[in-house]
């Protein structure tokens, strides 16, 4: 990863801290909450809750997966055209 990064990016991974945050706060909440009603339900109730926040960190590395293709594909291409400008002189 860059030093240098977007305001989208700092964006980007800072809901990706939250999202993780979600995954915790949801499964820990549904256990406590059901752990009264046996521990198998509790955490069958705890992995419905951290399915809320996984859905969201997906979401937003799939964000960041997009971001480093672009990077990697501008990159490419500024290669290519050098190459392409060096073989035609």
């Amino acid at each position: 990863m860059t030093l240098k990064q977007s305001f989208f990016e700092k964006l980007l991974s800072l809901l990706l801290g939250v999202a993780w945050a979600l995954v915790v706060v949801g499964a820990v909440t549904f256990f406590l909450s059901l752990y009264h009603s046996g521990i198998v339900v509790a955490l069958l109730g705890a992995f419905m809750g951290a399915l809320i926040g996984m859905f969201f960190v997906v979401l937003f590395e799939l964000a960041q997966i997009q971001i480093d293709k672009l990077k990697e594909l501008k990159k490419q291409t500024e290669l290519l055209q050098l190459l392409t400008k060096e073989k035609s002189i």
